[in-house]
């Protein structure tokens, strides 16, 4: 799996576990829901800047998403 898919997996699962529609991650985060719907599908590459905004509209610390997403590069390299 490369770290985009695993990026977009990650902040999909941490989204949903939070209760929020694309929609409404995109009004806390002031980022385009077409643009939070593109990084889901790993059709579009998310910016550093763009991260750390969903990041933090998600209510959770940069560690805890990379830690989160090594969760996701690790699980899906033995698949």
């Amino acid at each position: 799996m490369n770290l985009n898919h695993a990026t977009a997996l990650t902040l999909k699962k941490i989204r949903n576990e939070a209760g929020l529609s694309q929609e409404q991650l995109a009004r806390k985060s002031s980022i385009d829901r077409t643009y939070i719907s593109g990084v889901e599908r790993s059709v579009r590459n998310i910016t550093l800047d763009s991260l750390e905004g969903l990041i933090d509209a998600l209510g959770v610390t940069p560690e805890e998403f990379i830690r989160r997403l090594h969760i996701e590069l690790v699980n899906n390299e033995s698949s």
